[in-house]
């Protein structure tokens, strides 16, 4: 018998297996993570190494030097995720990996690391959408949460606007036109001359300023769950560059303000809109941006007002980590999906 015959045997075998044990890595961008997950809500270990400061110097990620880093930091974590999680590699059911999307070259290091793993323990490999990842993390920070619900996904790479019927049944309600929304924080911050990464310091400096300025003024998609980011880009570009060009003094505290306000009022509304056109009253925030402090509180309060239960992952599971693949990997195991063969490819884009 072959790996892959073995594979698809031992596979089906999980399905009805009472405890699953998961190693998972995760690769995509600029952090290296390989977590350890018992029934996709169980983390037993979730290990992270970041590359912000090597990233920092450079104004955002170079694909080149997070490869590189991954490779060197990648076979330590995993035996950092074994030990604390306190078992040996005959333990491990099956592995799972983010195959797509992300840097290719970061996400070579993960998959073949996986497939490596995989082959040589004899053991099934799980391919996991990224995206789908981002939304798992939802499932170890409320152990309660159930699908249906509306899932608004921001981060640096996606904006949309899902309905999760059930665990591995998606419907793409709306998207971005243009710009990801964390890629527009981030835009913004390195114009008003902030470390990367930029969310994190426009939502801090944010908090001193207020909303006296209006960047867009007219709103094309009103009418649709789609969002544009790009206009708001262009126009705090603009708008910086024309006062530094006249020595103009501006506050950037309000430019932050204003045009975060500006961000989040468009990403609650729609997001609130889908719910209200789907009758479902639970919305679940996925990715990084989901860790924006005034985003949260403002969908804290307008789910509040309108009996919508909200949901957004503990911070620490917002960014990219390998605990919610493991969990992504665990229902994609259930309903039978995700087995991948050895020549699993790193893909940049997956369909949402």
């Amino acid at each position: 018998m072959n790996y892959q015959q073995m594979a698809e045997q031992k596979f089906k075998a999980l399905q009805e297996q009472k405890d699953v044990i998961i190693l998972s890595v995760e690769s995509s961008c600029d952090e290296t993570s390989v977590a350890v997950v018992k029934n996709g809500r169980e983390v037993l270990s979730n290990i992270v190494a970041s590359q912000i400061d090597i990233h920092r110097r450079f104004g955002g990620v170079v694909p080149e030097v997070a490869s590189r880093n991954h490779i060197t930091a990648i076979s330590n974590i995993f035996e950092e995720a074994l030990i604390e999680a306190k078992i040996s590699k005959k333990d491990i059911d099956a592995v799972a990996v983010t195959y797509g999307a992300g840097l290719v070259g970061a996400l070579m290091v993960g998959v073949n690391f996986a497939k490596a793993l995989a082959y040589s323990l004899n053991i099934p490999l799980i391919a996991v959408s990224h995206v789908h990842g981002h939304i798992a993390a939802n499932y170890i920070s409320h152990l309660e949460l159930t699908p249906p619900f509306i899932c608004l996904m921001v981060s640096g790479g996606h904006c949309a606007i899902l309905k999760i019927d059930d665990y591995n049944k998606f419907t793409l309600l709306g998207s971005t036109m243009d710009d990801a929304v964390g890629e527009c924080f981030d835009k913004v911050a390195r114009v008003l001359g902030l470390p990367y990464p930029g969310g994190p310091e426009i939502d801090k400096l944010a908090k001193e300023g207020e909303k006296i300025y209006t960047f867009v003024h007219s709103n094309h998609l009103k009418n649709t769950l789609n969002f544009s980011f790009s206009g708001i880009k262009t126009a705090v570009v603009n708008f910086v560059h024309n006062k530094e060009q006249k020595n103009e003094l501006f506050c950037k505290v309000d430019v932050a303000r204003s045009f975060q306000e500006e961000v989040t009022d468009e990403l609650v509304e729609k997001t609130l809109n889908a719910c209200k056109e789907t009758a479902i009253n639970k919305i679940v925030v996925a990715g990084g941006v989901g860790a924006n402090s005034m985003l949260r509180e403002k969908f804290e309060k307008v789910c509040k007002q309108n009996n919508i239960q909200f949901f957004a992952p503990v911070l620490k599971y917002c960014t990219d980590n390998g605990a919610m693949i493991g969990s992504a990997a665990f229902y994609m195991l259930k309903d039978g999906l995700g087995l991948a063969p050895l020549d699993l490819t790193a893909k940049a884009t997956v369909k949402l």
